[in-house]
């Protein structure tokens, strides 16, 4: 059975939660607990969700009034896209003896002839046997070498003394044959290496042919899943992921769209005439080691891969705005104002700089304040939830100047956080954690040793006596989202900051906030330092 009865007397909502910024609809955490209860049954795939695996609920009406649910889980399970309860793939691309199914046999064949290729005996010893002819080459010309300037210091003390034999056009002629003869053995090293290079080329020019090969079926057969995976939307519409995506930032679907749980649900509710009421997502089992996820949060849809296709599928559907998308006019304080720079307090929800939308920015704010200013303005900046302190420039040479000293780890800066637990940690330390953005999900951050960017953050836990934690953070680099991430990492603090929707769970804001800011004037050469303790 995939629709799943709720007897409830809880109100339906009045619209459909936004996926992208939402609190679970009490209806929702209802089907959560019926579904965490049918999944704790479930002994066949245990062992592979507590690794981690994202679930999502969708709360549906029948024609008939009746109310129910709908569940899902992201990618596959066992290899398999239908299991019993659940909402099947959008489209089905596992059948052992389809097309999918055997064009991955034929790549992977393909990666095979490759290895195989690469590493054979034949390939290894055409390699091994190019590189003793090119150093024996080179060892050669180089004692040849030092018998030209051997013979040409005996000629040449030989002119001194007057004691050459032959004359002086004998040693012409010795030096032209040498040069002649270093030619000579130039070309047929030079050809001895060619015919061995031409021997390794024959292998690798297979090698790349399977390679181009490899590449084009691999882009025909993702073209091909992409052509398959024909979203419904609530107007009754159908666009495939190529046309959804054409029209996005990234152009071509990323990998895995289309199945994540959103686009799941609401396809068989679309297909099944089910109006959707509420949705919800959440996470079970453990956190991957770059992602930050924790046992039964909830979770909002990712941006790369399910943006675009949920503003497809939402459409003709009354969906509550993003809060995260307002348009609200904020009060910028000026807290320190000179001919060269100013410091200003950075309310939350106020962008550092101008984005997609059209809502105002402090660099928007100081630009009209400042009409005349040449330089860039903005010196560094705060996420758009973060509210505080920040340096502004007047002048590009002052820019120029307050750049050098956040290159240089110069300028302090204190921020005071929340956090919605007491960390399991020391009262103090330092957080060494890589980051680097998530390709597929954008903004958020993750940790990655082998690419991510050096991230420094020094902590200190003020007050554990109320029902959240006050701690005290002082950043050494300023990577995005570093603080955030730090607090929220299970190899950081492990305890996210209060409010935070990307690494936590959502409250009034996010309670981080940038209290003091010191730096040296680029023009008087004093160290200034600001403070504007949050209100929280």
């Amino acid at each position: 059975m995939i629709f799943h009865p709720l007897h409830s007397e809880i109100h339906r909502p009045r619209l459909f939660n936004n996926p992208f910024y939402y609190e679970p609809h009490p209806l929702c955490r209802l089907a959560v607990d019926h579904l965490r209860q049918c999944i704790e049954t479930q002994t066949a795939w245990q062992e592979e969700i507590a690794r981690g695996k994202m679930f999502g609920v969708l709360v549906v009406e029948k024609p008939s009034g009746e109310i129910g649910y709908l569940a899902a889980y992201s990618g596959q399970i066992g290899e398999r896209s239908d299991w019993e309860g659940f909402v099947p793939a959008v489209f089905d691309y596992l059948q052992p003896t389809g097309y999918f199914k055997t064009e991955e046999e034929n790549i992977s064949r393909i990666n095979q002839e490759i290895t195989c290729l690469t590493a054979s005996p034949q390939r290894q010893k055409a390699i091994e046997q190019l590189a003793t002819i090119r150093e024996e080459a080179k060892q050669t010309i180089e004692q040849y070498r030092q018998q030209m300037t051997e013979a040409k210091r005996k000629r040449d003390l030989s002119r001194e003394q007057g004691t050459g034999n032959g004359g002086e056009e004998a040693q012409i002629r010795e030096s032209q044959f040498m040069k002649a003869e270093l030619r000579r053995l130039k070309k047929r090293s030079a050809a001895c290496i060619s015919a061995m290079a031409a021997a390794v080329q024959t292998f690798d020019t297979e090698i790349e042919k399977l390679k181009t090969e490899r590449k084009q079926r691999s882009d025909d057969l993702q073209n091909w899943l992409f052509q398959h995976f024909r979203m419904r939307n609530a107007q009754g519409e159908e666009r495939d992921l190529i046309s959804i995506f054409a029209a996005a930032v990234q152009r071509i679907p990323p990998s895995g769209a289309g199945e994540c749980c959103a686009p799941k649900l609401l396809q068989y509710a679309f297909l099944n005439k089910l109006r959707p009421l509420a949705m919800a997502e959440f996470w079970w089992g453990a956190s991957p080691k770059t992602e930050l996820r924790r046992h039964l949060h909830y979770y909002s849809a990712c941006r790369g891969k399910c943006k675009p296709i949920l503003e497809f599928m939402l459409r003709g559907m009354n969906v509550a705005k993003n809060p995260l998308d307002s348009l609200e006019k904020k009060t910028l304080e000026i807290v320190y104002e000179d001919a060269f720079l100013a410091v200003v307090n950075k309310p939350e929800g106020m962008l550092s700089v101008p984005g997609k939308s059209c809502r105002e920015s402090v660099y928007s704010l100081m630009r009209a304040h400042w009409p005349d200013a040449d330089g860039p303005l903005m010196v560094h900046r705060l996420d758009m939830a973060t509210s505080g302190l920040l340096v502004v420039a007047k002048t590009q040479a002052v820019y120029r100047l307050l750049q050098m000293q956040f290159a240089r780890r110069e300028i302090g800066k204190r921020y005071v956080a929340l956090l919605v637990s007491r960390p399991k940690v020391s009262s103090q330390g330092t957080i060494t954690l890589p980051l680097c953005p998530d390709p597929l999900d954008r903004p958020r951050q993750i940790v990655d040793k082998e690419h991510g960017k050096t991230a420094i953050t020094d902590y200190r836990i003020e007050d554990t006596s109320g029902p959240f934690t006050r701690i005290t953070l002082y950043p050494h680099t300023g990577r995005t989202h570093q603080l955030r991430v730090h607090c929220a990492h299970i190899d950081g603090l492990n305890v996210p900051i209060v409010g935070d929707v990307l690494y936590g769970s959502q409250a009034d804001r996010l309670f981080l906030h940038a209290a003091e800011l010191t730096f040296t004037h680029p023009i008087t050469d004093k160290r200034l330092t600001f403070t504007r303790e949050p209100d929280f």
